[in-house]
Protein backbone atom coordinates (compact mmCIF):
# COMPACT_ATOMS: atom_id res chain seq x y z
CA UNK A 1 0.00 0.00 0.00
CA UNK A 2 1.03 3.37 -0.77
CA UNK A 3 2.36 5.74 1.64
CA UNK A 4 1.29 9.58 2.22
CA UNK A 5 4.08 9.80 4.85
CA UNK A 6 6.45 9.53 1.86
CA UNK A 7 4.89 12.72 -0.10
CA UNK A 8 4.18 15.18 2.92
CA UNK A 9 7.00 14.26 5.31
CA UNK A 10 6.55 15.47 8.96
CA UNK A 11 9.35 17.85 8.79
CA UNK A 12 8.10 19.68 5.72
CA UNK A 13 4.39 20.18 6.59
CA UNK A 14 4.59 20.99 10.48
CA UNK A 15 1.47 20.75 12.51
CA UNK A 16 2.14 23.55 14.50
CA UNK A 17 3.47 26.69 13.20
CA UNK A 18 6.22 28.62 15.21
CA UNK A 19 4.25 31.75 17.10
CA UNK A 20 5.88 34.28 14.67
CA UNK A 21 4.49 32.33 11.52
CA UNK A 22 1.28 32.56 13.44
CA UNK A 23 1.01 35.94 13.97
CA UNK A 24 1.89 36.75 10.27
CA UNK A 25 -0.92 34.40 9.46
CA UNK A 26 -3.27 35.81 11.36
CA UNK A 27 -2.60 38.70 9.11
CA UNK A 28 -2.46 37.55 6.11
CA UNK A 29 -5.88 36.33 6.72
CA UNK A 30 -7.16 39.32 8.51
CA UNK A 31 -5.95 41.35 5.24
CA UNK A 32 -7.43 38.93 2.52
CA UNK A 33 -11.15 38.77 4.22
CA UNK A 34 -11.23 42.56 4.28
CA UNK A 35 -10.20 42.30 0.37
CA UNK A 36 -13.13 39.85 0.09
CA UNK A 37 -15.30 42.56 1.79
CA UNK A 38 -13.90 45.47 -0.26
CA UNK A 39 -15.22 43.30 -3.31
CA UNK A 40 -18.38 42.44 -1.90
CA UNK A 41 -19.16 46.50 -1.45
CA UNK A 42 -17.68 47.26 -4.69
CA UNK A 43 -19.73 44.90 -6.27
CA UNK A 44 -22.85 46.07 -4.23
CA UNK A 45 -22.64 49.46 -5.14
CA UNK A 46 -22.51 48.65 -8.65
CA UNK A 47 -25.83 46.30 -7.96
CA UNK A 48 -27.61 49.29 -6.25
CA UNK A 49 -26.54 51.54 -9.13
CA UNK A 50 -27.76 49.22 -11.90
CA UNK A 51 -31.02 48.76 -10.29
CA UNK A 52 -31.67 51.99 -8.99
CA UNK A 53 -34.74 52.62 -11.81
CA UNK A 54 -36.31 48.90 -10.60
CA UNK A 55 -35.77 49.09 -7.04
CA UNK A 56 -34.99 51.01 -3.65
CA UNK A 57 -31.10 50.62 -2.36
CA UNK A 58 -31.54 48.32 0.55
CA UNK A 59 -33.70 46.13 -1.81
CA UNK A 60 -30.88 45.94 -4.57
CA UNK A 61 -28.39 45.21 -1.71
CA UNK A 62 -30.25 42.51 -0.54
CA UNK A 63 -30.81 41.29 -4.37
CA UNK A 64 -26.87 41.57 -4.52
CA UNK A 65 -26.38 39.35 -0.82
CA UNK A 66 -29.24 36.62 -1.71
CA UNK A 67 -28.06 36.41 -5.02
CA UNK A 68 -24.56 36.00 -4.46
CA UNK A 69 -25.27 33.60 -1.83
CA UNK A 70 -22.95 35.62 0.95
CA UNK A 71 -23.26 34.03 4.30
CA UNK A 72 -23.82 35.53 7.52
CA UNK A 73 -21.95 36.97 9.65
CA UNK A 74 -20.56 37.98 6.21
CA UNK A 75 -23.40 39.42 4.57
CA UNK A 76 -24.27 41.93 7.41
CA UNK A 77 -21.21 43.27 7.16
CA UNK A 78 -21.13 43.73 3.33
CA UNK A 79 -24.92 45.44 3.90
CA UNK A 80 -23.48 47.73 6.81
CA UNK A 81 -20.25 48.55 4.95
CA UNK A 82 -22.27 49.25 1.56
CA UNK A 83 -25.28 51.53 2.93
CA UNK A 84 -21.98 53.12 4.61
CA UNK A 85 -20.67 54.23 1.96
CA UNK A 86 -24.04 55.30 0.70
CA UNK A 87 -25.05 57.14 3.02
CA UNK A 88 -21.56 59.16 3.20
CA UNK A 89 -22.64 61.55 0.59
CA UNK A 90 -26.56 61.61 2.05
CA UNK A 91 -25.72 62.08 5.74
CA UNK A 92 -22.84 64.53 6.38
CA UNK A 93 -19.95 62.53 9.16
CA UNK A 94 -19.56 65.10 12.11
CA UNK A 95 -16.04 65.06 13.19
CA UNK A 96 -15.68 64.65 17.10
CA UNK A 97 -12.05 66.36 16.98
CA UNK A 98 -13.69 69.34 15.09
CA UNK A 99 -16.38 69.57 18.09
CA UNK A 100 -13.78 68.71 20.71
CA UNK A 101 -11.46 71.61 19.23
CA UNK A 102 -14.71 74.08 19.61
CA UNK A 103 -15.53 73.49 23.46
CA UNK A 104 -11.63 73.65 24.03
CA UNK A 105 -10.39 70.22 24.50
CA UNK A 106 -7.87 68.46 22.60
CA UNK A 107 -8.97 65.84 19.69
CA UNK A 108 -8.60 62.36 20.25
CA UNK A 109 -5.80 60.60 18.54
CA UNK A 110 -5.81 56.92 17.68
CA UNK A 111 -2.92 54.71 19.94
CA UNK A 112 0.40 53.70 18.27
CA UNK A 113 -0.25 50.01 17.62
CA UNK A 114 2.69 47.88 19.41
CA UNK A 115 1.93 44.23 17.93
CA UNK A 116 5.42 42.72 18.64
CA UNK A 117 5.31 44.08 22.30
CA UNK A 118 2.28 42.50 22.88
CA UNK A 119 2.58 39.13 21.42
CA UNK A 120 5.68 39.10 23.60
CA UNK A 121 4.85 40.37 26.69
CA UNK A 122 2.15 37.77 27.08
CA UNK A 123 1.81 36.09 30.38
CA UNK A 124 4.53 38.52 32.00
CA UNK A 125 3.16 41.21 35.04
CA UNK A 126 2.26 44.11 33.57
CA UNK A 127 4.54 46.99 35.69
CA UNK A 128 2.91 49.00 37.60
CA UNK A 129 2.41 52.89 36.60
CA UNK A 130 3.38 55.63 39.05
CA UNK A 131 2.66 59.09 38.74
Amino acid sequence: MFSLRRLFPERIFRRKLEPAAERRLRLAQARAEEAVIRAHVDNALMFVDTLAEDMAFDRAIDSYIREMAIPEPLASTVATRTLVVLGQDLVPYRRRAVDEDASGEAGEERPKLRLNEASQGRGQPRPIKRA
